[in-house]
């Protein structure tokens, strides 16, 4: 199937790993909670090819993170998911858009959040793959946990469309940032060059703002009722046996190496009609 050959030039193209030092030159890692507690803490997930747990230089992780503290005064902590979520392309192609590794290692650092700083705000975000990487794990959390998690931010959404831009089972505010000419979040996923264009298009300082708005305010967000069964996942081709190897030293890769690269989809994009992002709240 088409999906299969998709992902097998994915992996071919990605194959050669990057020079160590280059690598590690354009990685970071963010991991707040190991210091003392804060007044509002954010947990984020990288995209697919991203490295660290933030990533230096990211489309969204890092720039989020600054601006994030700064509308917070300072007092507020970033943690990144990293450990079993590798942020490998495969993800993607699982039905919840994500491995079961990796919304597990995202759920333990929720619950540590809530166990560790009881007076903590916090707030989650994610982009591309990460936003199934922290989605997942906020709807998996009890309605007592949830409470504890204010609001969220989830940028180029890829269960946007599946999800009618919602986080299924969470009741607190998230506003989703898609833009127009984003493929990904579109419902193609399909990374065309809105996927790629969020750092620089005010949308951090605005998801940033919004997070801290909620997390200032104090309170906590209301239990969610039930989530409704999903509907099975459409069948997906699996990707090549050997895919796995193929994948061993993409952790240091750019999201810019994937621009105009089919995800997976059977689908094009939609027509863009423009090129400036829109969002939405729930």
């Amino acid at each position: 199937m088409k999906t299969s050959v998709i992902l097998t030039g994915l992996l071919a193209s990605f194959s050669v790993a990057a020079p160590a030092e280059d690598i590690e030159a354009r990685q970071i890692s963010s991991n707040d909670l190991n210091a003392g507690c804060k007044a509002a803490t954010l947990i984020f997930a990288r995209g697919s090819t991203e490295g660290g747990n933030m990533y230096q230089g990211s489309i969204v992780g890092s720039g989020l993170c600054s601006a994030f503290k700064k509308a917070m005064g300072g007092d507020a902590a970033c943690q990144g998911v990293g450990g079993s979520y590798r942020a490998a392309l495969q993800g993607n192609f699982e039905r919840k858009g994500t491995s079961a590794a990796a919304i597990s290692e995202a759920t333990k650092i929720f619950k540590q959040a809530i166990s560790k700083c009881p007076q903590t705000k916090i707030v989650f975000s994610g982009y591309s793959q990460g936003t199934a990487v922290t989605g997942n794990a906020v709807s998996g959390l009890t309605p007592a946990e949830q409470a504890r998690v204010v609001a969220g931010a989830l940028y180029g959404y890829t269960k946007n469309k599946q999800n009618s831009g919602k986080v299924p089972g969470y009741s607190g505010p998230v506003k989703v940032f898609c833009r127009q000419d984003d493929g990904v979040c579109g419902g193609s996923l399909s990374v065309t060059g809105g996927h790629l264009a969020y750092r620089r298009d005010g949308t951090l300082e605005e998801g940033a703002k919004f997070l801290a708005q909620y997390a200032k305010a104090g309170g906590s967000a209301a239990p969610a009722a039930p989530a409704a069964p999903a509907a099975p996942a459409a069948p997906v081709a699996a990707p090549p046996a050997s895919g796995d190897a193929g994948m061993e030293g993409m952790e240091g890769m750019d999201m810019g190496d994937m621009e105009g690269m089919d995800m997976g989809s059977e689908s094009a994009a939609a027509p863009v009609d423009e090129s400036q992002p829109h969002s939405h709240d729930e």
